[in-house]
């Protein structure tokens, strides 16, 4: 094996990090196994690549039964969900990502089917809906914005997982978890640079060695040294925390002082809302900026030290 996606925790017992996640799911599961019940519907909140996915594929092996993934964003009519829905199995885990990307009409369809346990299928306009009963499954939902799916939806999730943001120790074991698995050769500090700019994410510290290593074996060597994974940043173009090119500009856009969101996103050439939801999250939440009572940027004194180390590493170069 040489791939990392080919390395991943098999059971809940191998997960590193989100401990109280760990503890309700698996309550969750001796319960249903005790009960020789399925698994409670659930819905998972919390930034993308902190393993929404992958522990719904571990309840899915835990409770030794299929796993049917989708993206919300995929399904686009009734049609659609309909055919999910007749696909499943008792105890099936039918797992949805993104699902605020469910139009209001879908959710509407999706929590009414879960009350009824059927479907209603239109057999056309002279013709009755055709009322078609559908598995006992467990669905599991996976949202950054649970406001974004409707109450009725949301109250019909037994379990309310929280995901939160992994220390840099936490990530550390996870690239360790992963190496290890893959016999990939890699000192324990470089690890810690890795995590240090992974940004609380598994994700984005996973996909950063990866990067690394393509560097190690594109120069022919085995083993991943800090040269590999500097010249990896470089090529991402990622800074000692590991901001991105759209962070760092942000950065340098408010350094001169306040500055309104729609300014920062004209200057970004981005939409708002992706700077909003995108950009400005790990920002504010690493304390480099903030924002004023007029809801203004502004850039705290952590950030104006950062910009300052950052254009002092460039002057060395």
């Amino acid at each position: 094996m040489s791939d990392l996606s080919e390395v991943k925790p098999s059971s809940i017992a191998h997960i590193i990090g989100q401990s109280h996640v760990k503890s309700v799911v698996t309550v969750a599961l001796d319960y249903a196994h005790q009960e020789s019940k399925k698994f409670d519907h659930s819905m998972m909140l919390g930034g993308a690549g902190l393993g929404k996915t992958a522990l719904s594929q571990i309840i899915a092996q835990e409770m030794a039964t299929d796993f049917i993934d989708l993206l919300g964003q995929s399904i686009n009519s009734v049609a659609d969900l309909n055919a999910v829905l007749l696909s499943a199995q008792d105890r099936s885990i039918v797992f949805i990502d993104e699902a605020h990307e469910l139009s209001k009409s879908l959710q509407t369809t999706l929590y009414l089917a879960l009350d009824q346990r059927k479907i209603l299928v239109h057999g056309g306009s002279n013709k009755a809906p055709i009322s078609i009963p559908i598995a006992d499954f467990t669905l599991l939902l996976a949202t950054t914005d649970e406001y974004l799916l409707l109450q009725p939806l949301r109250d019909r999730m037994k379990l309310v997982l929280r995901f939160e943001y992994y220390s840099t120790d936490e990530l550390s074991l996870i690239l360790k978890q992963r190496i290890t698995g893959l016999k990939w050769e890699v000192d324990d500090s470089v690890l810690h640079q890795i995590a240090l700019k992974g940004k609380g994410t598994p994700r984005l510290a996973l996909r950063l060695l990866e990067s690394a290593h393509r560097v190690s074996r594109s120069l022919g060597d085995q083993d991943i040294t800090q040269d590999h994974l500097q010249r990896a940043c470089d090529l991402e173009q990622i800074d000692e925390l590991g901001l991105g090119p759209t962070e760092q500009k942000y950065l340098q856009i408010i350094s001169s002082g306040p500055t309104r969101l729609n300014v920062i996103s004209s200057t970004l050439g981005l939409p708002s809302r992706t700077v909003s939801e995108v950009t400005e999250p790990y920002l504010i939440r690493s304390g480099l900026i903030a924002k004023d009572d007029q809801g203004r940027r502004t850039i705290t004194a952590k950030g104006q030290s950062h910009l300052s180390d950052q254009c002092h590493i460039e002057e060395q170069k």
